[in-house]
């Protein structure tokens, strides 16, 4: 009976009828339009039968593929998207059904053309709201074909490109079409993001190059419109924009196993393009768990190569700046903690030669230049990244790295690598490095936030090691965090300027807790410059350094008694280029009378003192004539022109302690402290840095020697102080000075040139008197207490104090209780 229907066109169902009347004789004529107005109002009308009005569209179109008549299939495709388009009933699932089906039958196809075409109406049913959600859907086929169609090596490259954009855009309409729909199958999925994501870097990263055949200017627009790379930046850029917080991860993991598996980190340029596309389309909220992601690969990919290690640092930098647009969270302190880690480890790769620490022949053997170059871009990074945090946030950081920096101490021990270099010392010079990127531009108006006592003392103790080029990082370190006005460039060069005014330095009153701060730390500070100024192995840039340091200092820090300390320390750093108790190469001594006189040509005119400023001008001027070589602009060039004979100055070319205090104290500064020598205190921390000189500890034996000696055991009567006193001690104050520096280098000479007999001598007669002099004074003030039962005689008759035990002692009766 069917059979007879089918042949009878009369008989048969009216859903066929209006199906089959849509499409013409030939099909070269199209679509008839009139019949499939019929058939529209007819679904319509009988929402019932769209389900079968699907299925029998399905039949036609499988049987017409078969048969190659790609005319009719193109006409069933074009009345089954005028279909989706004009019904959304509740029956529409069972159409949506055959449809699907029908698009999966073309992309099986293998001409490109089908494909394209049932592509094309998958995306317009995409776009298609639905008004009742579906169960059972599922759209795994079409993720897998369209990232397939994605990866298109089709030997012509304009159907290979038209294959591959139609691929694109159907993963975009897969997003769109399952994305929001919580019933749908989950496109989050690892096992979907696996194939769409790498689908879209595939295509961002093979940007195709300019045709052989380079299009004309009128065509130039549309060619771009058709580039695949393009469109995938937009589909990825769609797809991370829809991500929630919990589906960022399965997004971001696939691209870091696509830059993984292509090599993409090397050349840094491709991946860093990505990451830059994945923070700018992300929620700003969710920066943070990329950062997270990026962290991770950084730690798992610890034993790669140092290019591939760099590559992720530099990415892990570019998101860290955008991300710390946004909320970083507490992703801070992670990141600068896997960052150091990582430079621990480079450093251990670098000197062992080896991942594991031990060379083998199946051992990757270590590029040294390349883990330098990883090395430096950690350091880039941190100090990149660090700049765009808060100023509270910087503070935290400061502080952590610094307590990574391993600080010279009896507890840390050599540890020596392949080229016998210093484990500690290079992880110093790279911790401080760190911390120098991270100081630059901090800006912060309370020193005691900015420098805090646990902060400032491990770093000025590593201000006392021998390593010329630690020292150079924490003079640099220190100048970062004080200068707050922008005024260090102006520093960068050492002169005489005539007239400061050309600077134009920007200079503010110091405020109550700078000189709270100067007051606690001021005596650190000028110790460690006055230590710094001793070093042999000091260059130019350290000299540079501390005369930036001394003049930050005096325009950001100084009052009246920090301008009159600093003073009195450079007239000290001057004494030691004359003295010469540490035995400086001339060219270190030249350089700080050099440094003497720049500092103090600035500070007369800061402090506007006409005969201060008039008493430096004559020195200056009587060396430009006599001894060029104590000035900067001869001591601080390529080639400097020293001196041989520095032991003869006369004192016409010295800046005076007399003469300044003369001058000072009669306009309001405290002379009395102007008068005294600045002598810097010794602390443990020269012991533990192993660099106590023998010319500090034969001025310590000396200041020992002047107070214990037996001369001085009987007190004189004091004299009386008159005008004719006064005036004679400011006149035999020169001479008394030149008697008081010959002393020394008697002392220094003896213990330099005398037999080690007569030293150890000299030294057990000292210590045999300073033992006497404790035994007198423990006798003096350690008495027993008196005994409460009065006293006893002892065994000659003397009365004897005696102190009974508590427990033996009888006390009054109004006692007890």
């Amino acid at each position: 009976m069917y059979g007879v229907c089918g042949c009878c066109g009369a008989l048969r169902p009216r859903y066929k009828r209006l199906v089959d009347n849509i499409f013409p004789e030939d099909p070269e004529d199209g679509l008839v339009k009139t019949n499939m107005e019929k058939l529209t109002f007819y679904a319509l009308s009988a929402p019932e039968k769209l389900d079968r009005i699907g299925a029998y569209l399905s039949e036609r179109l499988i049987r017409d593929v078969g048969r190659h008549r790609y005319g009719y299939v193109c006409i069933a495709m074009e009345a089954l998207d005028q279909l989706l388009m004009a019904c959304h009933c509740q029956s529409i699932n069972l159409f949506v059904e055959s449809f699907l089906k029908m698009v999966a039958k073309l992309l099986e196809s293998e001409k490109p053309n089908l494909q394209i075409l049932g592509t094309n109406s998958f995306v317009k049913f995409a776009n298609i709201e639905e008004d009742t959600p579906s169960y059972h859907r599922s759209y795994d086929f079409f993720v897998s074909r369209f990232s397939e169609m994605c990866h298109s090596s089709h030997d012509d490259l304009e159907i290979k490109t038209k294959i591959r954009m139609s691929g694109i855009k159907g993963l975009q309409g897969v997003v769109r079409k399952t994305v929001n729909d919580e019933l749908q199958a989950n496109i989050w999925d690892p096992q979907h993001m696996d194939k769409i994501v790498p689908s879209l870097l595939f295509n961002l990263q093979h940007v195709e190059e300019a045709e052989s055949r380079s299009p004309s200017p009128l065509q130039a627009p549309e060619k771009e419109k058709e580039n695949p790379a393009e469109l995938a930046e937009r589909c990825l850029r769609e797809l991370l924009g829809r991500a929630a917080f919990g589906n960022i991860k399965n997004a971001i993991k696939p691209v870091l196993i696509h830059l993984d598996n292509h090599s993409l980190w090397e050349p840094k340029v491709f991946a860093t393009r990505c990451f830059k596309i994945v923070m700018y389309s992300i929620q700003p909220q969710h920066s943070h768990l990329v950062i997270q992601q990026l962290l991770s690969h950084l730690d798992a990919n610890s034993r790669s190569a140092a290019t591939v290690r760099a590559g992720i640092v530099e990415v892990l930098s570019e998101a860290a700046v955008i991300a710390a647009t946004g909320s970083v969270g507490p992703t801070v302190l992670e990141m600068f903690n896997t960052l150091l880690r990582q430079l621990r480890l480079s450093i251990d790769y670098a000197l062992t030669g080896s991942y594991d620490g031990a060379v083998s022949l199946g051992t990757k053997i270590i590029k040294e230049h390349e883990e330098r170059m990883f090395q430096e871009a950690v350091i880039k990074t941190i100090g990149s990244f660090a700049s765009t945090l808060p100023t509270y946030q910087r503070s935290e950081v400061i502080l952590f790295i610094m307590s990574k920096v391993p600080i010279p101490s009896l507890h840390h021990p050599v540890e020596t690598g392949r080229t016998g270099e210093n484990r500690n010392r290079l992880t110093q010079i790279m911790l401080l490095k760190s911390l120098l990127q991270v100081s630059t531009g901090f800006q912060c108006n309370n020193m005691m936030s900015a420098l805090p006592s646990n902060f400032l003392d491990r770093l000025l103790s590593t201000a006392l090691m021998e390593d010329a080029e630690i020292r150079l990082f924490v003079l640099e370190i220190l100048i970062s965090f004080i200068d707050r006005h922008g005024n260090r460039h102006k520093f960068s060069t050492i002169s005489t300027l005539g007239d400061i005014s050309v600077l134009k330095l920007k200079v503010d009153k110091c405020s109550r807790q700078d000189t709270v701060f100067m007051k606690k730390h001021s005596q650190q500070l000028y110790r460690h410059i006055y230590l710094s100024c001793k070093e042999e192995t000091n260059i130019q840039k350290h000299y540079e350094a501390l005369y930036g340091l001394l003049a930050l200092i005096s325009i950001e820090l100084a009052n009246e008694e920090v301008m009159v300390d600093l003073i009195r320390l450079v007239l000290a750093v001057q004494d030691v280029a004359q003295v010469n108790e540490e035995n400086l190469p001339t060219y270190n001594r030249c350089a700080l009378y050099a440094l003497g006189a720049a500092y103090l040509n600035l500070i007369s005119q800061l402090t506007t003192v006409p005969a201060f400023c008039q008493h430096i001008h004559e020195v200056i001027e009587t060396r430009k004539k006599e001894a060029p070589y104590m000035l900067p602009e001869d001591v601080f060039v390529e080639r400097p022109r020293l001196s041989q004979n520095l032991d003869g100055v006369v004192i016409e070319l010295l800046f005076r302690q007399s003469k300044i205090s003369e001058v000072l104290g009669g306009s309001g500064y405290n002379s009395d402290r102007l008068c005294l020598p600045y002598i810097p205190q010794l602390t443990d921390e020269d012991r533990l840095s192993k660099r106590k000189s023998i010319g500090e500890t034969i001025s310590l034996q000396v200041e020992v020697e002047s107070r214990n000696s037996p001369e001085k055991e009987e007190r004189v009567p004091a004299e009386e102080i008159t005008y004719e006193t006064l005036k004679k001690a400011i006149v035999d104050s020169v001479a008394v000075e030149e008697q008081e520096r010959e002393r020394r280098r008697q002392v220094v000479e003896k213990f330099q040139k005398a037999p080690f007999e007569e030293i150890a001598a000299h030294c057990g007669a000292r210590a045999s008197l300073l033992q006497s002099k404790l035994n007198q004074i423990f006798e003096i003030t350690i008495r027993p207490p008196p005994s409460p039962s009065g006293t006893i005689t002892a065994a000659y008759g003397q009365p004897q104090n005696h102190s009974i035990p508590v427990y033996e002692m009888k006390f009054p009766d109004l006692c007890v209780y």
